[in-house]
């Protein structure tokens, strides 16, 4: 992304677009009673109280009644249809992952076979997106989580925080390809969740295949362990490698997510907030899904920036749009055309 002398001005930068993740998949209902939904009037409650204080992204995970992530396709549709009905503006993005946690303490948390994920294609109603990953990569979230965040919590127990520290995000190229060919033969769109400048040249390769055409709506990932760390240099180099027309995001997790939401949100960029990244503030108390949206658009609104609405976070997501070839998503995203022959760019030394 490039910046000139007014870009950090808020007349000039997007309406943010604030995406809430009030799911929480790696805690259980007991670390965080009150913010953790686990039936279903709960879960979609929980969506329209974080539209209504702003969120207009949701990152959807769902629950089976015994507070473990569900992974059962129904109960996705099942939540999809009442968060569709309860606030038709909001925009659905379902968690790729399904459900990674361990079925009990001890067995491994590990995202579902290629398979299964593949079938979130299929669900119905649809949602807006789905969440990619691109790359296989360890997915360490014990790196970073030190021990007095965690206590007293699930990720207390020591067999579950081995669990976790082994957890691997399964993305090889054939995957990818088939989970992008499926998502757009059903109308989905994806929302590419990348791990570093890695993820981002592969997903850019993609493109410039053919192998995907449309938007790029992109979230850097800042949580260690074998992803980005959540280090601000880290942050500033990928947002220079970012294509101009995509839309960003910046995620991190605990203490981290205020600072880096403020950082994206200086920039014109978009934050993302709720239970599955913090279920602490920066005193360490609890904070809950809610109240962290409130916090992001206190923040915003100090900067000069509007909230999108949910018409609007479409819009800018260019939600439902698709492009006939590479050539024609290359350049809606503003990235360099394919070479043909010579050099993209004349050489000065040629005039």
């Amino acid at each position: 992304m490039q910046f000139l002398d007014d870009s950090l001005h808020p007349e000039n930068q997007e309406k943010v677009v604030i995406t809430v993740a009030p799911y929480g998949p790696e805690w259980m209902p007991e670390d965080f009673p009150e913010d953790i939904p686990v039936t279903m009037a709960e879960h979609i409650e929980k969506a329209v109280e974080c539209y209504d204080a702003g969120a207009t992204v949701l990152h959807l995970h769902v629950r089976e009644l015994d507070g473990k992530g569900s992974k059962r396709l129904s109960k996705f549709n099942e939540l999809i249809a009442g968060v569709r009905e309860a606030v038709p503006d909001m925009i659905i993005q379902v968690g790729g992952s399904i459900s990674f946690a361990p079925e009990n303490d001890g067995q491994a948390a590990k995202w579902l076979s290629d398979d299964t994920r593949h079938m979130l294609a299929d669900l119905d109603p649809k949602p807006d997106q789905v969440t990619v990953a691109i790359n296989t990569t360890q997915m360490n979230i014990m790196e970073l989580l030190y021990p007095e965040y965690i206590e007293g919590t699930s990720l207390g127990n020591p067999l579950l925080g081995a669990a976790y520290s082994e957890m691997t995000v399964p993305a090889g190229p054939a995957w990818v390809a088939e989970h992008l060919r499926r998502l757009q033969a059903s109308g989905i769109q994806p929302h590419f969740q990348l791990t570093g400048i890695h993820a981002l040249e592969t997903l850019q390769r993609l493109v410039r295949k053919g192998l995907y055409t449309g938007p790029l709506n992109l979230t850097w990932i800042g949580v260690g362990g074998g992803f980005e760390g959540p280090n601000p240099f880290n942050f500033m180099n990928f947002v220079q490698r970012v294509p101009q027309a995509c839309t960003l995001t910046a995620e991190s997790l605990l203490k981290n997510v205020l600072p880096f939401n403020m950082m994206a949100l200086a920039m014109g960029l978009h934050p993302r907030c709720g239970n599955e990244d913090t279920i602490i503030g920066q005193h360490g108390q609890r904070f809950g899904s809610v109240d962290q949206v409130k916090q992001t658009v206190r923040v915003a609104k100090e900067l000069g920036r509007e909230i999108a609405t949910g018409k609007e976070a479409r819009q800018i997501y260019r939600i439902g749009t698709w492009y006939k070839d590479a050539d024609e998503t290359l350049a809606a995203n503003g990235m360099l055309p394919n070479r043909t022959a010579g050099p993209i760019v004349p050489s000065a030394h040629g005039r």
